[in-house]
């Protein structure tokens, strides 16, 4: 038996039966836009989060140009607020929230329950719709000159100055928020309703139980966050003291409902991320997952306690000792089933028939640049270390090394992975890898330095600073234009595959879930007939003792 049949379908015979495919099915803009093929959306997502990826990073290739002199001779200090805030909201915002989820998520779900599309298809079009229309405050807020409050919002110096700009910014984060909750909803829906026959939770793809963990918390945080910048912006409106002191408020609150949500939203985008690469260790190692219950469990256990964990932010804004002490305990207790998923990738690595392909270089990056954020964030859990830390560059480090460079790779990773279903072309492996090795090195060149700069005192967001850090900026700055270098050619070759690349095979990895039982790319509702789930989608011993 081979890969390609290690499922089976109510009509087999057709199954690879060469049909017009999602890409080209209907032509025209319009098609597209009003698409309700969740293929088709993934895709609208995938180049909008990319666009404005390249925004935001533009924004921060300009900051880290700033810093590489003490004395600020760029821009004033007023544009290069205006700068680190509009590169954070974008980045977080824009980009880091729906990376996977509504991009590869969206593509890739209803193929790996064997359906045609996601439970509620129209809804699925509104939330990208509805995603357009906040990030247009966002872009508006660009062109009208942009903001300085830095992306958290802090009040009150938010609340001061919550009119024009800031509030165009807030209203477009808003407006976000119920993109993300549709999105959350349709994938819960549509992994407990629509998974293929045979397909228990114990067969379904450990991506799977990453989307679902993921949508879940999207649904339960977000509207926090909305409820908390729509009372931001009438604070000011209608003059209620809700986190202004001069008017009765408290500013510790919005910190309290700011990163109730965010921190629960950093798993929004790393739990995705650990989906992505659960799938290609085992892929592109050829061997059975290892611990699948415990990744699957661990990633349930995350988002849950995810919700409990936002005080330790807060060690400096006055709560208590034993507040504090809770905070770090249960930090300290989410590392646990982030390390049991670590533990398994390397188990399954572990004798496995390793592919030294693009996609294995850029998980293994993953694994590398994750585990760098997870130690390190261990200094922060704890009060004592975090006194000193708090507001460093190391701060700056950790953030980037967990959100930025775990997202980033895992989505790097994943489009590379599914490069050849999503597009039908395979590209460049030698380009991929050697523009990997760039990616790695301009990336920890990057940050690793500003651990080093926080731990001597450095803070972070400072226009200028003295002498004594000058050799730690520099290397970042030269770190940060190698990333961006890597990243514009790794474009490059992506595109150049549109039209130049090798047709890729039906099943280029040889995977037995079953996105790759469909053909490739795939046709427009996806499956000839309705596929039963017969195997695991880890089971390549049994494929390959079948052959």
């Amino acid at each position: 038996m081979s890969p390609q049949t290690a499922n089976t379908y109510a009509h087999p015979e057709n199954d690879l039966t060469p049909e017009v495919n999602y890409l080209n099915a209907t032509k025209g803009l319009k098609s597209w836009l009003l698409t309700l093929d969740h293929k088709r959306i993934g895709v609208m997502y995938l180049v909008t989060i990319l666009t404005f990826f390249m925004v935001g990073g533009l924004l921060a290739l300009g900051i880290r140009a700033e810093l590489f002199t003490p004395e600020g001779d760029l821009f004033t200090a007023a544009t290069y607020n205006k700068m680190f805030t509009l590169h954070g909201a974008i980045m977080v915002f824009l980009v880091l929230v729906p990376a996977i989820p509504a991009s590869i998520g969206n593509f890739v779900l209803p193929l790996m329950l064997g359906q045609k599309d996601v439970a509620f298809p129209k809804l699925n079009l509104a939330s990208f719709w509805i995603y357009i229309f906040g990030a247009a405050f966002l872009v508006f807020t660009l062109i009208q000159g942009g903001v300085d409050t830095g992306w958290t919002f802090y009040t009150p110096y938010s609340s001061d100055h919550a009119s024009g700009s800031v509030v165009l910014t807030l209203t477009g984060a808003f407006i976000l928020g119920f993109s993300s909750i549709l999105t959350g909803l349709n994938f819960i829906v549509t992994i407990h309703k629509m998974r293929a026959p045979g397909q228990t939770w114990r067969k379904m793809p450990l991506m799977l139980w990453a989307l679902y963990a993921t949508s879940v918390i999207q649904v339960l945080a977000t509207p926090v966050i909305a409820i908390t910048l729509f009372l931001l912006i009438f604070e000011r409106i209608l003059e209620i003291g809700i986190f202004d002191p001069s008017m009765g408020g408290d500013p510790v609150l919005f910190q309290h409902f700011f990163w109730f949500y965010s921190h629960p939203v950093v798993y929004v985008m790393v739990l995705p991320a650990f989906g992505v690469i659960s799938e290609t260790v085992s892929v592109h190692s050829r061997k059975h997952i290892f611990g699948y219950m415990a990744i699957a469990g661990s990633s349930v256990s995350i988002a849950a306690v995810g919700f409990l964990i936002w005080g330790h932010h807060m060690f400096l804004s006055g709560q208590s000792e034993l507040q504090g002490a809770i905070f770090s305990f249960l930090t300290f207790g989410v590392a646990i089933p982030t390390a049991i998923k670590n533990f398994s990738w390397i188990a399954t690595l572990w004798k496995g028939s390793i592919r030294w392909n693009t996609v294995m270089f850029y998980t293994l990056g993953f694994i590398w640049i994750f585990l760098i954020g997870g130690l390190t964030g261990l200094f922060l859990a704890t009060m004592a270390t975090d006194v000193h830390l708090h507001d460093t560059y190391f701060v700056v480090a950790h953030f980037h090394y967990v959100m930025m460079g775990g997202t980033l790779f895992a989505l790097i990773t994943a489009i590379h992975h599914w490069w050849p279903k999503m597009t039908g072309r395979m590209f460049n492996e030698t380009v991929g890898k050697l523009t990997f090795w760039l990616a790695f090195i301009g990336y920890n060149l990057t940050f690793f330095p500003q651990f080093v700069a926080g731990t001597q005192g450095m803070p972070r967001r400072y226009h200028q600073y003295v002498p004594e850090f000058e050799v730690w900026m520099q290397a970042s700055t030269i770190g940060s234009f190698i990333f961006g270098a890597a990243l514009f050619i790794m474009l490059g070759y992506l595109i150049h595959s549109l039209f130049k690349g090798v047709k890729a095979p039906h099943n280029p990895w040889g995977a037995v879930s079953l996105e790759w039982e469909t053909a490739t790319p795939p046709i427009e509702h996806n499956f000839h007939g309705l596929p039963v789930c017969t195997k695991g989608p880890y089971d390549f011993d049994e494929i390959e003792e079948g052959a």
